[in-house]
């Protein structure tokens, strides 16, 4: 999360999120970081009635950038593990978990053992508790990270990881944020940050997870109009 005197931004974990937040504390100089991976929820108090931005993907995206990330790092972390068996499963099979996790309650009371009670400075950055509602929800995990994330009153305003270069400039020139020419040209030119290496999404899928998607993340795809074949 970082504030600035114009707007909050809001870091949905795999969407884009490390490129804004360089964006922003590069080219604001009020800027300030509040936490990592924070939700709207925690936005202090001063600044809550400023406007929230933030970036979704197409959850099948999302899965796949997740899960190459994780299984390339030394240290995997303990979501990854959980959904994957330590390492044993592979994409269908840890996703399946991932997107099972509002319904299994095995799995999730283990996970949740896994993970730390307090927000802390890095990583993931979801305590246990903040987890916990995903319980009975049916929800596939990146909906659930949304909604937990950008939950609040007011819509905020969403633009999507697969335009966020435009989105990101029409965002500021809809608060009435001028876009210098260093700020348009860092926007447009700069490399991507933080990214994962993988193939085209689309090959990590059958028709039987491809479809569990579209039925666990039916409120993002719908909303932004995802579709798997686009």
């Amino acid at each position: 999360m970082i504030a600035t005197e114009r707007f909050v931004y809001i870091h949905l974990h795999k969407s884009g999120g490390s490129f804004v937040n360089e964006c922003i504390l590069r080219f604001f100089p009020q800027a300030q970081t509040v936490g990592y991976h924070l939700p709207r929820s925690l936005v202090p108090e001063p600044m809550r009635q400023l406007p929230v931005i933030g970036f979704v993907r197409s959850p099948w995206s999302y899965y796949v950038s997740w899960y190459a990330f994780q299984s390339q790092r030394p240290q995997p972390n303990a979501l990854f593990r959980c959904m994957s068996n330590n390492g044993e499963l592979d994409f269908k099979g840890t996703v399946r978990n991932l997107l099972d996790l509002g319904t299994r309650q095995e799995r999730l009371d283990e996970l949740l053992q896994l993970l730390p009670d307090r927000y802390g400075l890095g990583g993931l950055n979801l305590p246990n508790f903040a987890l916990a509602p995903i319980r009975g929800s049916g929800l596939g995990f990146y909906s659930y990270l949304y909604r937990y994330m950008y939950s609040g009153d007011g819509e905020p305003a969403i633009g999507r990881t697969e335009f966020l270069r435009q989105d990101l400039i029409e965002a500021f020139e809809r608060l009435h944020i001028e876009v210098s020419r260093p700020m348009r040209d860092f926007i447009q030119t700069a490399d991507a940050r933080n990214t994962s290496r993988h193939g085209d999404w689309r090959d990590y899928y059958d028709a039987d997870l491809a479809r569990a998607v579209a039925e666990r993340d039916c409120n993002v795809i719908e909303r932004f109009d995802y579709h798997f074949d686009a």
